[in-house]
């Protein structure tokens, strides 16, 4: 397997394994108004970064990372927004190692620690990240959006 950061040409792959991602994870999400940030996205390395994973020519899954800046860690911080492994090649590993990689891709872009939610019921992503050294913290993610 191969992680290397998405190009625009990507861009059809990626948003079929994200319709497959946000259904899994029930989250209202729309290909159409969803194509603009992501381009923004791969066209922008100061937002953050978008790693595709892939074998030969066959995609396998995607990790999107996005950057953010906090004192408690001392400048860069990143989160983990989306990780997908498309569903015929779970089982195989591949999450942990595009997991390691994006951990690496941000590291080496600045980030000093890496933030992500995962759903209380999602056992196997949970032991991925745990594996990975994540850990739950005291204190609770809270939302609102402005727009």
């Amino acid at each position: 397997m191969r992680v290397r950061p998405a190009a625009e040409s990507d861009l059809p792959v990626l948003l079929d394994m994200m319709e497959d991602f946000n259904r899994h994870e029930q989250i209202a999400w729309e290909r159409g108004p969803g194509e603009a940030p992501l381009r923004a996205l791969i066209r922008g390395p100061e937002l953050g970064l978008v790693c595709l994973a892939e074998r030969g020519d066959a995609a396998l899954g995607y990790a999107i990372v996005t950057w953010g800046f906090d004192l408690e860690w001392s400048g860069r911080d990143a989160f983990l927004t989306e990780l997908y492994v498309r569903p015929d090649r779970r089982g195989e590993g591949l999450g942990a190692r595009l997991l390691d990689e994006a951990l690496a891709l941000a590291r080496d872009r600045g980030a000093r620690a890496i933030h992500l939610v995962v759903r209380h019921d999602n056992a196997g992503a949970r032991r991925i990240y745990e594996r990975a050294g994540f850990a739950a913290v005291p204190r609770t993610l809270m939302t609102r959006r402005l727009a």
